[in-house]
């Protein structure tokens, strides 16, 4: 009796222990993200991702798994790299940049794609709608187009003998592109004349510099955030400042690196946000059915010192609406 009554314990334990055996590997097994970065290591955006990540339960290698990828500021990466996460199976896919976001998208039509700082999701044919994205992309808006209107207003505001405008922008980046139309668009009712300095690879800016001390302009805008003229922003503030000319940057880190201005989303709260969609999408939700969330406040940030080092006084009627000031 004693030895029936051993096998049959033996068996019941084998049934209780299965099942948990299974949901241990199944526990051990962490929803992987995958992050497309330009740059060739972690920089503050993906900090941001991680932080929103914390902020809503996740903490890496514990309970999430990040696979991160650099292009290594060659844009013609991105395609082998997004197709390597696709491999991997990751659940999710968060691309930094438009040049990202297009090769992952590109990569696949199934595995959800949170976007943060798109420009105009709808016009570039991403989403259906803000509303409802359709598709497997959704995720925060920058809204950048719609905002340049309001920097050529602040630029006339603070230099009123403002005339002419050279436009740094990548005719190869879409979003670029509607930024430089939008520019355009403004321009006209605010009498005031742009020249397009198209920049598409590293070396142009040095061929805009030339073509600028031949003819002249008030100021310098640096359109985007995160393609070539971003990453060539430092010789265009150095070139600035040489020839006592203010840049209107296009987000807030251009200004702490010694731009004059900026009026723009905080891209990096908006990374911050994006882990709000990849917490909901890992818990079953679908990327068609989240909306595309515009941005929350939107900071204009003035430095101070370069502003005196080239002769620039700000009215008291703009200095009591920054939200930011560098000394």
């Amino acid at each position: 009796m004693k030895v029936m009554w051993r096998g049959v314990t033996a068996v019941v334990l084998a049934l209780l222990i299965a099942p948990l055996a299974a949901e241990a590997q199944q526990a051990g097994k962490l929803p992987r993200v995958g992050f497309l970065c330009p740059a060739s290591k972690p920089g503050p955006f993906l900090l941001s991702l991680q932080k929103g990540l914390r902020e809503v339960g996740y903490v890496e290698g514990q309970n999430i798994s990040i696979e991160t990828r650099f292009a290594e500021e060659r844009d013609e990466r991105f395609p082998a790299l997004a197709a390597e996460l696709v491999r991997l199976k990751v659940d999710v896919v968060v691309p930094m940049g438009a040049a990202a976001l297009r090769a992952a998208r590109e990569a696949t039509s199934t595995i959800p794609i949170v976007m943060a700082g798109t420009a105009d999701p709808v016009g570039l044919g991403l989403v259906a709608s803000l509303a409802r994205p359709g598709g497997n992309i959704t995720g925060v808006t920058s809204l950048a187009t719609e905002l340049a209107g309001k920097r050529l207003e602040l630029l006339k505001e603070v230099l009123p003998g403002l005339r002419r405008i050279a436009v740094f922008w990548d005719p190869m980046e879409p979003e670029e592109a509607a930024e430089w139309r939008a520019y355009q668009a403004a321009a006209g009712p605010l009498e005031l004349r742009l020249r397009s300095m198209e920049v598409r690879v590293l070396e142009d800016p040095e061929k805009a510099f030339s073509a600028l001390t031949l003819e002249p302009v008030d100021a310098l805008i640096n359109a985007g955030w995160i393609g070539v003229t971003t990453r060539r922003a430092k010789r265009v503030i150095e070139f600035a400042a040489s020839n006592r000319l203010p840049v209107m940057g296009g987000r807030g880190s251009f200004v702490e690196a010694g731009a004059f201005i900026s009026y723009a989303a905080d891209y990096e709260e908006l990374y911050r946000r994006a882990a709000a969609y990849v917490d909901k999408i890992l818990k079953g939700a679908k990327p068609a059915d989240l909306p595309v969330e515009e941005p929350r406040k939107f900071e204009l940030i003035i430095n101070l010192k370069t502003a005196k080092a080239i002769g620039v006084t700000i009215p008291q009627r703009v200095l009591i609406r920054v939200d930011k000031v560098i000394k």
